[in-house]
């Protein structure tokens, strides 16, 4: 896995620049981070993030709406975007030469979205959003699941309860007012993080990137009404026990066991321990869930563990059990308490922990490989980090963990106090 070893640069105005020179990549991978996502939306306006994502490709000052992806794709290239509780990322890979064209596009709208925002584009596109949200989590069989774990796991009014997604009620609602108040808060040069890989100058990108967005003035940075600090949960403690568990009679397929685990920010002490004990938990061999549950047990088709890094809130732990029809969930939860004490007490051997090291390596490494992945990862260090050369630095900090350390983790970060649960059962079907 070659070095990154990025050169970084802040423009007058804000926005960061971060370039990594590779010889061996024929192409320019683009990605444009901007700190802002659905933790920043006003209270209720839910899904606001997510729906600028798609009314960034509905033109700008000098681009007709659709008129971004075309050019991308005219030159040769391809162009995709995504939104998360903490980022909106817009990510681009076209020929060397064509890299200005790109940063050209990028800053038009950065500069002049409001120019071209409408009515008809804004209908459009809240309907796009609408009907994704439809076919990815209403209409699919335990498609809510995660929402509700994620609003289970933060209070009333934390920045980090709703999803991306947002409420149908909350999109309907958004005006042109909200969305051009949005907009100027969040999507200034001084909100934003521009990364650059492949066979470039980092002096020449420097220059495309003074050139095109040097004279867009920085936005206006003061927090969104009613937003509430991250501190507003301390991790591990339970944010509202009164919602920690619930239980859904759904037309699933089968039952299934879901939680949710409060683990410590990405980035704090305590979250590679607990990225590895879930490692071990979720993988699939002889010491994971997967073989106690799908193999020995025969209680389940399939059994995950996983985290979800957040930055500027408590890490979410994901575990995810589709369990087979009859088995008792009951069961599935004692064999899922039993696993966590057992790495709790010394179940962490080091040959254990060599197989997850192996997999987190492999993963890391899978994301660096293509282009995009690592202009996105430049972006995400500098962005949270203030400092893209963490990436050169960020698996050796994982894999350095020892196994009493990630015992530790599974002992007191995987408890049942700091989780959230939601079951399903399938709803019986009535006679006609």
């Amino acid at each position: 896995m070659p070095v990154l070893n990025p050169v970084r640069h802040t423009l007058s105005n804000g926005l960061r620049v971060v370039v990594s020179k590779d010889p061996t990549v024929p192409v320019a991978a683009i990605c444009l981070w901007y700190r802002v996502g659905s933790c920043d939306e006003p209270r209720g306006r839910t899904g606001l993030a997510h729906l600028f994502e798609h009314l960034m490709f509905q033109g700008s000052t000098h681009v007709p709406a659709g008129g971004h992806t075309a050019a991308v794709e005219d030159a040769g290239g391809h162009t995709n975007a995504a939104t998360g509780f903490e980022r909106t990322v817009f990510h681009s890979v076209v020929p060397v030469g064509r890299l200005e064209l790109v940063l050209w596009l990028e800053a038009d709208r950065m500069g002049g979205l409001l120019d071209a925002l409408t009515a008809e584009g804004l209908a459009t596109q809240r309907d796009v959003v609408l009907n994704e949200r439809r076919e990815r989590y209403d209409n699919v069989p335990y498609g809510t699941g995660w929402e509700q774990l994620v609003a289970m796991s933060f209070p009333a009014g934390h920045p980090f309860r709703a999803m991306p997604a947002g409420s149908p009620e909350d999109l309907r609602a958004v005006t042109l007012d909200d969305c051009r108040a949005f907009f100027g808060r969040h999507y200034g040069p001084d909100r934003a993080v521009l990364s650059v890989v492949g066979d470039v100058s980092p002096e020449a990108v420097v220059d495309l990137a003074e050139r095109h967005f040097g004279h867009i003035p920085p936005s206006r940075t003061e927090p969104s009404p009613g937003a509430l600090p991250a501190a507003a949960v301390t991790p591990g403690e339970p944010s509202d026990p009164a919602e920690a568990r619930r239980h859904v009679v759904e037309p699933v397929p089968g039952p299934a066991f879901m939680a949710a685990y409060q683990l410590p920010a990405y980035g704090e002490p305590g979250c590679a321990a607990a990225d590895l004990a879930l490692t071990l938990l979720g993988g699939m061999s002889s010491r994971g869930l997967h073989d106690r549950l799908v193999r020995r047990d025969q209680l389940a088709h399939t059994a995950r563990a996983s985290l979800m890094p957040l930055r500027k809130a408590p890490s979410l732990g994901q575990l995810n059990v589709r369990a087979l029809t009859g088995a008792a969930l009951a069961d599935v939860e004692r064999a899922v308490d039993e696993e966590v004490e057992r790495l709790a007490d010394g179940g962490v051997t080091e040959d254990a922990l060599r197989g997850a090291r192996a997999q987190i390596r492999r993963d890391w490494h899978d994301r660096l490989a293509h282009p995009v992945g690592r202009a996105e990862e430049l972006c995400a260090q500098e962005a949270h980090f203030g400092d893209a050369t963490r990436c050169d630095r960020h698996l050796e900090g994982v894999l350095d963990v020892g196994a009493a350390d990630v015992g530790a983790a599974a002992g007191d970060l995987l408890a049942p106090a700091r989780r959230a649960v939601l079951t399903y059962e399938p709803a019986r079907a009535t006679a006609s």
